[in-house]
């Protein structure tokens, strides 16, 4: 409830940013294929009930396949990520302090998918900072020296999955071992869940690029999933995969220069069949879609298409293809050539006359080495027309394509390093560096398909950027895929605990004690909360729990405490401290105090009883809980005015940079007060530059694309974000659902493509159906869709959105038409801090109602904005 905003786990290498892990259990192949008894998945310090997750898979307990417990203890994760949107198998581990061995039954003439599943956080005294470990099945290395919390960091993701197929192991027992760092001190190893799936047997032999003649035997080896691709579609669930519960993404963020080429999709009289191979090899979902260069000749003739993926160098890698042409029918009329690596893979590639005929699917596997030395990292592949064959169209196509790591012995690559401008933006916060080190020549690896990581975000990113484009309407650190949508909620500020760091902040705080805030001791603290009892936790957060406690006779508060071992939180701690500690407004949370002893940080504020918006939206079970229309109108009016003051009424623009419905509480009579500060921004420069330059940070679903782009903040980010928790109070549905159909996953986005349609009715909460004025809906979401504008200078002032607001109340409320020319804002709700010196403040508190321009008049439609929902721009890309 009052859980801290931290910094998005600092870099989004090409996005994001999420359906939880491998999501489906394998149903049963198709076809030639039928799932083999014996497939295990296990949720790692799970009591022998197990649990189910949100998908409905059984997870069962891991203890009875160790080969022995000494070595391993079983934890539950200190606190829940908001990006985390389910428990099972997250929230609970095996810690490993010393070697620990798993023994899995198997076939041994099977080959098995094996996932892993990591979610780095406080598990009891084991500090997520010191986990270094390697991961090694029957002998193949598959993870060394591995941190998923710099994993994590660095993709800003919250957890990351692995993914693997492990070749025939010519032995009838799986051995999968974890072993904790000798290089580190205090290292350990966990895990979260395992999963053990057999599998059919995908691979044979395939064509080596750039040795004529030679093929490599790819049957004999084990293999990382690193990229898995639907080329010129959207993003595949494992529930709509070929029965093998893979996930297959948007190519869009990998695609290379400005010429991207054209998407197409099979038209329903169109059947794709599998002549030559079976249907698992790829979906038809995949085979049904693809991306060529376009119609015209002189274009194609004058780039590749080309598509760039991050790897690990000196290591070798399986590029498989899919193709299948449902437009063209003839051998001869499209004919390219293949290119890896700047090298000829394939010359004079002509799908029709690979399998005979329109909307017949085939592929192709490639092998390259890539080698070590300056620009290794990268995997290049190419697609450009072959003229010399005399094509009747001048193109090229490809359906998917997948890259796989191959090795017999080694899978494992190095850790990722987090951007040069995560690492400054840290320093720059905090005032000084992360007790880590991190190797500035190390690269980030390839991304494991099928498991969490950067791919998803990009896709998401990226994808729904150039939607606008083609549908208006609508350690083994090597990154690693994440499920395609990401989750919403702020990720954790991983600032160090050094002593320094400790003291610097202990001087500060120190300073903003006197005459701002209350100084509380330890002692009291624990008092207040009957020594942080358990009983009185009343949620928790990247920071730490929160307690409801009770101080001076009787005045309940709320304490967020930090967790003793947590390496978070020390920038958010003091920023919420100067932010809180100088304003005071009816609409913004109350700090009351803090304490800074012995290693605990708290932050003391008002308690709210009535908890979160959002809560009250689609969380709430009781009939009392929902909201009428007036309701969610009037707390949408008290958040606005919370951030309108904090836009023009204190000595700087503050911009809060975190607006969502988790961070607007509820007192006992329903007002609403914005909460957590802890990546608010201000100062003079914003002013002066109308923006600050900084790295981005905000949670998934509520980020403003422009800030995004352009890595500029302004407070007009702040009214984006309020548009999504706008439409958030209409159609109470979270702002990112992973379970429906990609064009309906993020409400923002769907929201404005209905309205366009003229069938937003359809998505508003049923709750409401009937009860809403229509003018009053009209200009609430004419409102909305302002606030959602792609750029920001097309957006309304929080001055004249509260005004908006307030004129949707007025008519829900005068349903005969009239209107009450009520005050925009109660000046006498907030104290003015150096009011004089903020000459935006004086502007807007000299405005007159009439002077205030009217959201409800009709504009140009501009084009839908793009919605991304990671939170970091790698300084690299992928």
């Amino acid at each position: 409830m009052y859980s801290f905003s931290s910094n998005v786990h600092n870099m989004h290498t090409s996005i994001l940013f999420f359906v939880v892990g491998i999501s489906i259990l394998l149903h049963g192949i198709q076809g030639a294929w039928t799932e083999e008894p014996g497939s295990l998945i296990l949720g790692c310090g799970l009591d022998e009930k197990g649990a189910k997750d949100d998908d409905g898979r059984q997870w069962s307990p891991d203890n009875k396949f160790l080969a022995a417990e000494a070595g391993s203890i079983t934890s539950k994760a200190a606190y829940q990520d908001p990006s985390l949107s389910a428990v099972v198998p997250y929230m609970s581990a095996r810690v490993f302090t010393s070697e620990t061995t798993y023994k899995f039954n198997v076939k041994p003439d099977k080959r098995y998918w094996l996932r892993l599943h990591f979610y780095p956080s406080l598990y009891g005294s084991y500090n997520p900072l010191d986990s270094y470990f390697s991961v090694a099945a029957n002998g193949v290395t598959l993870l060394s020296n591995f941190s998923a919390y710099i994993t994590c960091e660095a993709l800003s993701q919250a957890y990351i999955d692995r993914e693997y197929s492990l070749a025939p192991l010519n032995s009838d027992t799986l051995t999968l071992t974890f072993k904790p760092s000798d290089q580190q001190h205090g290292a350990f190893a966990f895990v979260n869940g395992i999963q053990l799936i057999p599998m059919p047997e995908l691979f044979d032999s395939a064509a080596l690029v750039g040795y004529p003649d030679q093929n490599v035997d790819v049957k004999t080896m084990s293999l990382q999933t690193m990229f898995r691709l639907n080329v010129g579609g959207q993003y595949v669930s494992p529930a709509q995969d070929s029965d093998l519960s893979r996930m297959w993404y948007d190519d869009t963020p990998y695609l290379y220069g400005a010429s991207t080429g054209v998407t197409n999709q099979a038209s329903k009289n169109v059947q794709i069949t599998y002549p030559n191979m079976p249907q698992y090899i790829a979906p038809e979902t995949v085979y049904s879609t693809s991306r060529s260069m376009g119609g015209d000749k002189n274009v194609n003739m004058g780039y590749n298409l080309t598509w760039v993926f991050e790897v690990d160098p000196n290591s070798m890698y399986l590029a498989r293809l899919h193709f299948c042409d449902y437009y063209y029918s003839k051998v001869n009329e499209i004919v390219f050539n293949i290119f890896v690596n700047n090298q000829t893979a394939q010359a004079q590639a002509d799908v029709i006359a690979w399998t005979g005929g329109k909307g017949m699917a085939t592929y192709k596997d490639f092998v390259v080495y890539v080698q070590d030395g300056e620009g290794a990292e990268q995997l290049w592949l190419a697609l450009h027309p072959a003229p010399e064959t005399m094509p009747e169209y001048y193109d090229a196509i490809l359906n998917g394509v997948e890259i796989f790591k191959l090795n017999d012995t080694d899978l494992s690559g190095p850790n990722p390093q987090p951007s040069d401008m995560l690492l400054e933006d840290q320093a720059k916060e905090t005032g000084f560096q992360t007790h880590r080190s991190y190797d500035k020549k190390a690269v980030i690896g390839g991304a494991a398909g099928g498991a969490a990581g950067v791919a998803f975000m990009a896709a998401i990113c990226v994808a729904v950027y150039h939607k606008k484009k083609r549908v208006p309407a609508a350690g083994s650190g090597g990154a690693t895929h994440t499920s395609w949508l990401p989750i919403y909620g702020n990720s954790h500020t991983n600032g160090s605990k050094s002593t320094s760091g400790k003291s610097m902040a202990s001087a500060n705080l120190a300073a903003m004690a006197q005459g701002l805030c209350r100084y509380f001791s330890l002692q009291e603290i624990k008092q207040a909360t009957k020594n942080f009892d358990e009983s009185n936790v009343i949620g928790v957060g990247g920071f730490g729990k929160v307690y409801k406690g009770e101080i001076d006779n009787g005045v309940l508060v709320a304490i967020k405490r930090s967790n003793p071992q947590s390496e978070q939180g020390v920038n958010e701690f003091q920023t919420e401290i100067e932010m809180l500690s100088k304003l005071r407004h009816k609409h913004l949370v109350s700090l009351i105090g803090f304490c800074e002893e012995d290693d605990e940080m708290c932050l003391v504020y008002d308690y709210m009883a009535l908890g979160t918006f959002r809560e009250h939206l689609y969380k709430g079970t009781k009939p009392l809980n929902i909201l009428t229309w007036k309701q969610r109108l009037e707390i949408c009016i008290g958040a606005a005015r919370g951030l309108h003051y904090l836009h023009t009424g204190a000595k700087y623009t503050i911009i809060h940079r975190d607006v969502k419905t988790t961070n607007i509480l509820l007192d006992e009579n329903w007002n609403a007060k914005v909460s957590d500060f802890g990546l608010s921004k201000t100062g003079p420069d914003l002013n002066a530059a109308g923006h600050v330059s900084t790295v981005v940070k905000g949670s998934f679903g509520y980020l403003d694309p422009e800030y995004f782009r352009r890595q500029q903040l302004t407070e007009k980010s702040d009214v984006y974000s309020f548009g999504v928790v706008l439409f958030e109070a209409l159609c109470a549905r979270p702002v990112l659902n992973p379970s429906l159909p990609k064009e309906q996953v993020s409400l923002a986005e769907w929201a404005l493509l209905c309205n366009q349609k003229g069938t937003l009715e359809d998505i508003i909460d049923p709750n409401l159906k009937g009860t809403i004025n229509p003018e009053s809906l009209k200009k609430f979401v004419d409102t909305a869709e302002k606030c959602l504008s792609d750029h920001g200078t097309d957006r309304p002032s929080m001055n004249d959105l509260l005004w908006n607001l307030e004129f949707a109340l007025n008519l829900q409320e005068n349903k005969d038409g009239s209107t009450n020319s009520a005050a925009r804002t109660d000046e006498n709700e907030f104290e003015q801090i150096n009011l004089g010196d903020n000459e935006m403040a004086k502007h807007y508190k000299n405005l007159s109602l009439g002077s205030q321009h009217d959201l409800s008049q009709d504009s140009e439609s501009s084009e839908s904005p793009t919605k991304i929902f990671t939170e970091l721009v790698s300084s690299k890309g992928r």
